[in-house]
């Protein structure tokens, strides 16, 4: 399977806006963690910054979205989808309906 073949099921795995609220979050939380960690030679914020940015994610799956994260089968293209889908949040190009 191939990126492209994949990113569709992954985007509809998040259909309700509030999944992606959470996923956009938990990203963005990750990677100021992760900077910050990275800055302040703190290898240990590495585990933080993973934390921050999977939990509220595979949550939003569980509760929201009653479906089980893509990141379980996938977990590169997952993660890649994940970038994809929060480039698109931010600019306002996913619906914003479930």
């Amino acid at each position: 399977m191939t990126f492209e073949e994949f990113l569709p099921d992954y985007l509809a795995a998040h259909s309700n806006p509030n999944t992606r609220i959470a996923h956009a979050a938990g990203t963005l939380t990750g990677l100021g963690i992760a900077a910050y960690g990275l800055l302040k030679r703190k290898p240990k914020l590495l585990l933080v910054a993973l934390a921050a940015g999977y939990v509220p994610a595979w949550l939003s799956h569980w509760v929201i979205e009653g479906n089980q994260p893509k990141t379980f089968g996938y977990p590169l293209y997952s993660l890649r989808g994940d970038f994809v889908m929060l480039g698109r949040t931010l600019r306002g190009q996913l619906s914003n309906t479930g």
